[in-house]
């Protein structure tokens, strides 16, 4: 049988070639010890030989890192005597030499493919691993070419963001980021193996449809093999000839129902173990295993002519499902620091926020196994990109190699999983194409088509045939017809943050958004933890160094201007541009889905973030949910009521993407902001499933007395509640609430926080980490009308901070906040 033994080290850190501003007082001190999986950076922050590049400006301090060679150095230890033995490495990053006993054995060039290098004997050997610096790839272009192709991220095979994005700090890594093992076989291996999973709709039901498909590696013992796989209690195999190393079976298990895998939301996640053996025929003994966990189901992407232009709509199980989530960044810079409990919390995040899908975004990394287990187990669907991201790509044949076979190896690693349910070709690069100005750049140099239209598709077609492949994000479904067309495909909307503001919006009928967003900093907590500039202000140094975006902080203060005068205290600041993010999200989220089904699909950007900055998370790096989090829990819950515009009046809008009807009653009123009922309006409805309905609501409601001092409000059977407000808060007469607070420490130390308004109150938020730095709020943006009450529960702070939240209302520290702080 094989068998896998970790090469544990212990591993060293050198510097093999020190670039010229290379910090003398750190080499000096080498060799350090290094961490496998890890990168220089935090080996050498381990070492305490460098600050920590997420704190203050210090991420200034280390460019020099990635532009030095490094060398790790280890002694493997003896392992069982076998007709092979295999040094393994998952992951190289990225431009590495392996030599074993000072002999060279590979060479590498991508940092998503792993490496396998044959060793002579079974005994103790010296390994070193040599890291060029990434920068090399670009620093080695001509003038001409460096100007075609500006982005260093497209020469070489690595993590795009690593070079800086406008989330992220510039950290050039190098290391062995994934394990590395040793791995003894005899007679054959499992060099690779394909599980396609469905499931199949006939005339008797369902069934569950499971093809496998082997490569095998041979030693020069001629045996034949067997094949054997299992599934549900099915057991098939197949005799693989010893002249042969490629072998196929295909196993159908009749299912029913209940079954099935379904996306959060719409039913459970039934999982099935699949068992692949290779059987020695000659001893009888088990070579080789390779073990899944799958799910059956069905997934297409519908595109279907209409009078709108064209559909865009995932349909799981023959069933059309309204896709609400996020984009997925790497979680860390330094992806290795990454843990099984980080992807949980996330993931919780997403799942508590009502989402059903997460795209892994094409400029950071194909995800983890566990990642991907998880979410099969969650029932999140998955949008993979390949790594590809905004950038002109040049067509070397050694690239177009590479890509190949790194798309073969990851495609061959996730398509088992139920959650996979469409690989994209790349992110915003047919947009580049179209807009800017690449074309005029690059003449008639090729730039990536290729890789998008040819490679990448025959790669998916060839590997997983029943897989669903897409050529980019945005993309119109040819390259005949603009990219990010609102009328087909897929779009990216980004005019609003960039130029006009979230209220356009309301312009856009797009089939299915794949990124759209509004910045906000992080929790009070995250900065000032990170950033300790005194005093801290919204243009103080550290602050300004974590905020990535072009304009960033122009763009903040440009979409505030319409509704608040920009803060200049820094607590007003904070929470004013916190409080616009949620509210840009939630006007953008129930637009969309004002308009089911004709859209289908928003996908927030972006979920987390990798280090403590301003961004459009609403989940920053240290976990905390931003205002904006629980203004997409809301914006995303499955019965949604909101009041929108229609033609020159408004009407009431209620999206209903559950799996069952909904029928009601909902009840809208105009109100002063003293509660008085000025008109009201009874509606009855019908909901189908995934749709919406369109109820007008009558002049009386829609046009006010005294826009500043009224509102919109519509109950709908307790279960939902819609706000529309005829001014904006600048102009809106905001009453001055008291507000009652009563805590409440509970036994399981949790504390609970009542408080209750004499007035009306809009965007109640409890600011819990300002308390304590383990707390959180189970609410927040709380809307309420004179005399209601809202209850919300802190976890994860000290008991005896209990009555700090009741005192820090009467000014002792800004924690609970509404929006009428800001006005006036």
């Amino acid at each position: 049988m094989l068998t896998r033994t970790a090469a544990p080290g212990p591993w060293t850190l050198h510097v093999e070639t020190a670039a010229a501003d290379a910090d003398a007082a750190v080499l000096a001190q080498l060799p350090v010890p290094a961490t496998v999986p890890g990168t220089v950076h935090t080996d050498l922050l381990a070492a305490g030989l460098i600050e920590d590049p997420y704190h203050d400006r210090n991420e200034l301090l280390t460019p020099w890192i990635g532009r030095s060679g490094w060398r790790y150095q280890a002694t493997l230890p003896a392992t069982t005597p076998a007709e092979r033995t295999d040094l393994v490495l998952d992951g190289l990053d990225t431009l590495a030499t392996v030599l074993v006993d000072g002999v060279e054995r590979l060479r590498t060039r991508n940092m998503f493919r792993s490496y396998r290098v044959p060793l002579d004997s079974a005994d103790a050997a010296d390994v070193a691993v040599v890291f060029d610096s990434p920068w090399g790839p670009f620093d080695a272009l001509d003038d001409e070419a460096r100007r075609a192709f500006d982005s260093p991220s497209a020469h070489i095979r690595k993590m795009a963001c690593n070079f800086g994005w406008d989330w992220g700090p510039t950290l050039v890594t190098a290391g062995i980021w994934r394990p590395v093992r040793i791995e003894s076989w005899s007679v054959a291996r499992l060099a690779e193996t394909r599980v396609e999973v469905r499931a199949e709709q006939g005339a008797a039901g369902w069934r569950g449809v499971v093809e496998v498909g082997v490569e095998l590696e041979r030693t020069t013992t001629a045996h034949d093999a067997e094949l054997v796989v299992s599934v549900a209690g099915v057991t098939q195999s197949v005799v693989v000839p010893a002249a042969e190393t490629s072998a196929r079976l295909v196993v159908e298990v009749p299912i029913g129902h209940d079954d099935l895998w379904w996306p959060r939301g719409s039913g459970a996640q039934p999982l099935h173990d699949v068992e692949v053996r290779l059987l020695d025929r000659v001893t009888g003994e088990a070579l080789d295993a390779d073990d899944r966990r799958v799910g059956f189901r069905s997934v297409e992407v519908r595109r279907e002519a209409d009078a709108d232009g064209e559909s865009f709509a995932f349909v799981v199980n023959g069933r059309p499902v309204a896709a609400l989530g996020f984009n997925w960044i790497p979680d860390d810079c330094f992806p290795h620091r990454v843990t099984h409990d980080d992807v949980a919390a996330r993931l919780r995040d997403a799942a508590e926020a009502n989402a059903n899908i997460l795209r892994v975004w094409g400029g950071g990394l194909y995800e983890s196994d566990d990642f991907y287990a998880q979410c099969d187990e969650l029932g999140f669907l998955v949008w993979q990109d390949f790594a590809f991201a905004c950038a002109p790509y040049p067509e070397h044949e050694w690239m177009l190699e590479e890509v190949a076979a790194e798309a073969r190896e990851n495609v061959v690693r996730l398509m088992s999983h139920p959650s996979l349910a469409i690989w994209n070709g790349n992110n915003e690069n047919w947009l580049g194409w179209d807009d800017w100005g690449w074309k005029e750049r690059l003449g008639d140099r090729p730039w990536g088509e290729r890789y998008y239209l040819e490679v990448l598709p025959q790669v998916v077609v060839e590997v997983s045939p029943h897989a669903f492949y897409w050529p980019g994000s945005p993309y119109s479904g040819t390259p005949e017809v603009y990219s990010n067309d609102r009328s087909r495909g897929v779009v990216h909307l980004w005019d609003g943050w960039n130029e006009q503001g979230y209220q356009v919006f309301l312009q856009d009928r797009a089939r299915f958004v794949s990124e759209f967003g509004w910045q906000g900093p992080p929790a009070w907590r995250t900065l000032t933890d990170a950033v300790h500039d005194d005093p801290l202000r919204p243009d103080s140094e550290g602050v300004l160094h974590h905020q990535k975006a072009v304009d960033g902080s122009l763009k903040l203060a440009r979409g505030l201007a319409p509704y608040f005068d920009e803060p200049t205290d820094m607590a007003d600041w904070h929470w004013a541009m916190q409080l616009n993010q949620a509210r840009a999200l939630t006007f953008a989220i129930e637009h969309f889905r004002s308009l089911r089904p004709l859209n289908m699909g928003s996908i927030v950007w972006q979920l987390n973030d990798c280090w403590p900055v301003a961004s459009w998370a609403v989940v920053d790096s240290a976990g905390r949910r931003r205002p904006a989090w629980f203004a997409v829990r809301a914006a995303f819950a499955p019965r949604l009521a909101t009041i929108q515009p229609r033609g020159e009046g408004l009407a009431l809008v209620l999206v209903n993407d559950a799996g069952e009807e909904w029928s009601g009653s909902a009840t809208v009123r105009r109100l002063g902001l003293d509660g008085r009922v000025l008109a009201e309006q009874a509606v009855t409805f019908d909901v189908g499933s995934v749709a919406s309905t369109t109820v007008a609501l009558g002049p009386d409601l829609a046009q006010p007395g005294d826009a500043a001092a009224e509102l919109l409000v519509a109950d709908v059977d307790g279960a939902a509640r819609a706000w529309r407000y005829f001014t904006v808060d600048r102009d809106l007469a905001y009453p001055s609430p008291r507000l009652d607070v009563v805590t409440k420490p509970l036994p399981d130390g949790d504390v609970e926080v009542t408080v209750t308004s004499d007035t009306f109150v809009r965007d109640l938020t409890l600011h819990a980490d300002r308390l304590d730095a383990g707390a959180a709020t189970s609410d927040a943006l709380v809307t309420l009308l004179p005399g209601e009450s809202v209850t919300l529960r802190v976890s994860g702070a000290d008991p005896a901070r209990a009555e700090a939240v009741a005192a820090a209302v009467s000014g002792a520290a800004p924690v609970v906040r509404h929006a009428g702080d800001l006005v006036g």
